[in-house]
């Protein structure tokens, strides 16, 4: 056996180590690991707008919709914000890839969103 003083955040452990070496008992085998519960089946995407666009506006990052910036309807250009969301801390605006006008919202304030996810279409 080998006694060790192990610091972790600040906190003090004493911990004793028993050795499995060439004079001692073999140790015993590990145990397999549980196998994970299965996951719960991903929520399915929302459908887009009847009028929907062929432009997509997606997530740069994975985060949560923090601010829907604009409304369906409404003329945007190149770079203006169409929605921004959180991620770390952090708000990033998910802007408009092209001039045209929104022609569907697929996100809600408060969803949580994936990298590539699609936020917003346009026209």
């Amino acid at each position: 056996m080998k006694n060790y003083t192990i610091t972790v955040n600040g906190t003090t452990y004493d911990v004793t180590v028993d050795e499995a070496g060439a004079g001692s008992a073999p140790a015993a085998a590990p145990k397999a690991a549980p196998k994970p519960a299965a996951a719960a089946p991903a929520p399915a995407p929302k459908a887009a707008s009847a009028g929907a666009g062929s432009i997509r506006v997606e997530a740069g990052a994975a985060g949560k919709v923090f601010r829907i910036e604009k409304n369906v309807g409404d003329a945007v250009k190149t770079g203006d914000a169409v929605v921004t969301i959180e991620a770390m801390k952090m708000e990033i605006p998910v802007v408009a890839p092209s001039d045209g006008t929104v022609a569907s919202i697929d996100c809600a304030v408060g969803d949580a969103c994936e990298a590539g996810g699609l936020l917003a279409t346009l026209k």
